[in-house]
């Protein structure tokens, strides 16, 4: 077939007919050419035009026939990094253009949409997000492109969102690509085979994977996914191998060769575009495009598989690990049957653990049933609660509950150190943002934040499924038991109690409150938390003198203190303080045990004694001391 008869089909109609050959990377082959990163390379299509075309040209030249806009990062949330986000759509209608000239008309050239929420724009409100796709979309579609292509997607939930605004406004084909590992799961934990199901539903003409790996890995993402819909077309654009760090710059393995050897081997299971992604180059793409010429596809959709690849579901048949676990009731089986302790011990903030033992086996001696550490709370520096916690298991045998705070771990650190959690059989956890750093003992370290409170508990909780962060299985379930902190002491007590709900519906089994010093808002809390499926812990914190009150009165966020408290903790110091402090502490017990079974006593300054006085006063008044 000629390539002026071929032009006069539709992408649509052309891929039911043949496989196209896609281009290679833009972003890596700019940067290759020699310009810098830490810039905006979609600019160059309102500042340099004569460059991307000739990377266009470049690649049309070496056999792609569909070719994608430089576009990728063209929307107004990415462009505003720059202060472009005035010019989005002058450099998306410049991005058509430009590709338009420089290829024959036997290609198809489709507007390219990259994920906005990536990195640290995860968290942008749906409205936002939704606008600046419909306003690039508008611009690419207004000047004719022939597709659209929404590539490098984590999570389903942002795809899906973009493509129903694509839906919204054209019928051009539209091309859908995730980035994931080498498994059969988006990185919001669906399972490919529904993923690719719901997008074809609403209407998605290609789906397929971009970036993240190599040939291989996507090679096993494919295998992995099982059925997928009849007649769907698949579309790849794999990275050219691991990057490497080579004598100040970034450089790429994978040769062409194993490009166009892949590439027959991708035309095997189904795809019907396969181009390349990070480190491609026109060589790369021209090898694929000799190696597929003259190649017959089969209908899309057969030789799904060459059965190549481990499933998810038996790759966790191999071992749920639950035979090795500790079957003892947990702390939300227990909460549900009686009134149940948790007590907070601060890690030490040097190396001297003593102290912390001493408390930890005075309170198993009481029967407290858990005791909870925080991680490096208000930003300051303390040893690790996992080390701690595991000590406790062993010498002290009473059951860790440790802090896991957003804030000072990427998504590898976090993951890495729930799998280290798992291992030490340390099972439950409280999600938490935590403090930012600036505000704590080294105010120049970072503050990471790769995850928000609500993403944390929902990972935490895909672990229980065997699945990683990055959706890969983990030839094994987890079986943590999650809580989520709760701040009643706020002017608007519903929404607080809506956020709480949003993170019951991530996945939080058990609640535990901030420090409550009100039995009117006690009262309260248990009156708009009633409806909740999960238990709640009220926060009881003895306060040990004047000083301690006003303190955590002014300046500690999520605490507030009643006049009537501070009024009576004004001036004492010493055990008188800590005395009364406990007398206040049991008078806000006997408001909180008619309502809830929950207590979580937060020990302060590691008086652990004063801990010891509120949890005997529980047993007594609860008659459960034997």
């Amino acid at each position: 077939m000629s390539g002026a008869l071929a032009a006069k089909l539709s992408l649509r109609e052309a891929l039911a007919e043949r496989i196209l050959t896609g281009d290679g990377a833009i972003g890596t082959y700019l940067y290759q050419m020699g310009f810098p990163v830490g810039v905006s390379y979609e600019e160059f299509n309102v500042l340099k035009p004569d460059v991307i075309e000739n990377v266009h040209r470049q690649y049309y030249e070496a056999g792609a026939r569909v070719i994608e806009t430089n576009t990728f990062s063209a929307n107004s949330v990415k462009l505003s990094k720059y202060g472009l986000e005035s010019e989005m759509e002058a450099i998306n209608r410049a991005g058509v253009r430009i590709a338009r000239a420089a290829v024959g008309p036997d290609a198809y050239v489709v507007g390219a949409v990259g994920s906005i929420r990536d990195g640290k724009l995860k968290n942008l409100r749906t409205s936002l997000v939704a606008d600046a796709y419909e306003q690039q979309m508008k611009a690419l579609l207004e000047e004719g492109v022939d597709g659209l292509l929404l590539e490098t997607f984590y999570d389903l939930a942002e795809m899906k969102l973009a493509m129903s605004i694509a839906r919204k406004l054209t019928d051009v084909a539209v091309i859908c690509q995730f980035a994931v590992e080498d498994v059969g799961r988006t990185l919001d934990g669906v399972a490919l085979s529904d993923a690719f199901r719901e997008l074809k539903e609403m209407g998605a003409d290609v789906i397929g994977f971009n970036c993240r790996s190599g040939p291989n890995g996507i090679m096993r993402a494919i295998d992995s996914i099982g059925e997928r819909p009849e007649n769907l077309p698949m579309s790849v654009y794999p990275n050219a191998g691991i990057p490497d760090y080579v004598d100040g710059k970034y450089a790429y393995s994978a040769g062409p060769e194993y490009f166009a050897e892949s590439a027959k081997r991708f035309a095997d299971r189904g795809a019907r575009i396969i181009g390349g992604c990070c480190g491609t180059t026109p060589e790369h793409v021209a090898a694929m495009a000799a190696a597929l010429a003259g190649y017959v596809p089969a209908a899309p959709g057969a030789n799904q598989a060459e059965s190549a690849a481990i499933s998810v579901t038996e790759t966790l048949a191999g071992g749920t690990g639950e035979g090795d676990r500790d079957e003892t009731p947990n702390i939300v089986d227990l909460v549900k049957q009686r009134h149940t302790v948790i007590v907070e011990l601060d890690p030490p903030r040097d190396l001297d653990i003593s102290k912390f033992m001493t408390g930890a086996a005075a309170l198993k001696e009481i029967k407290a049933d858990a005791i909870t550490m925080a991680d490096n709370s208000l930003a300051v520096t303390r040893m690790s609660n996992l080390a701690l916690a595991a000590l406790l298991k062993e010498r002290v045998d009473i059951r860790p509950l440790v802090h896991i705070a957003c804030r000072d771990r990427n998504l590898i650190g976090t993951q890495s150190h729930m799998m280290g959690l798992d291992a030490l059989g340390i099972d439950h956890v409280l999600a938490v943002t935590g403090d930012p750093a600036r505000f704590g003992d080294l105010p120049d370290s970072s503050s990471v934040y790769d995850l928000t409170s609500f993403e944390m508990i929902r990972m935490i909780k895909q672990l229980n499924d065997g699945i990683a962060f990055s959706g890969k299985p983990l030839k094994q379930r987890a079986k943590f038991v999650v809580g989520a902190a709760f701040n009643p002491n706020v002017k608007h007590l519903d929404k607080a109690v809506q956020r709480l709900e949003r993170k019951i519906a991530s996945g939080a089994d058990y609640i535990m409150t901030q420090p409550v010093y009100d039995p009117e808002l006690i009262a309260r809390i248990a009156e708009s938390t009633k409806h909740l499926e999960v238990p709640v812990f009220i926060g009881i914190m003895p306060l040990a003198n004047g000083r301690n009150a006003e303190y955590l009165h002014n300046e500690v966020p999520g605490i507030q203190l009643s006049d009537e408290v501070r009024s009576r903790m004004a001036g004492l110091e010493g055990e008188a303080g800590r005395a009364e402090g406990v007398r206040i502490a049991k008078e806000l017990l006997d408001a909180v045990l008619p309502h809830f079974n929950g207590i979580y006593l937060i020990t302060p300054f590691m008086f652990y004694d004063m801990a010891v006085q509120l949890t005997e006063y529980v047993w007594q008044n609860t008659k459960q001391l034997s």
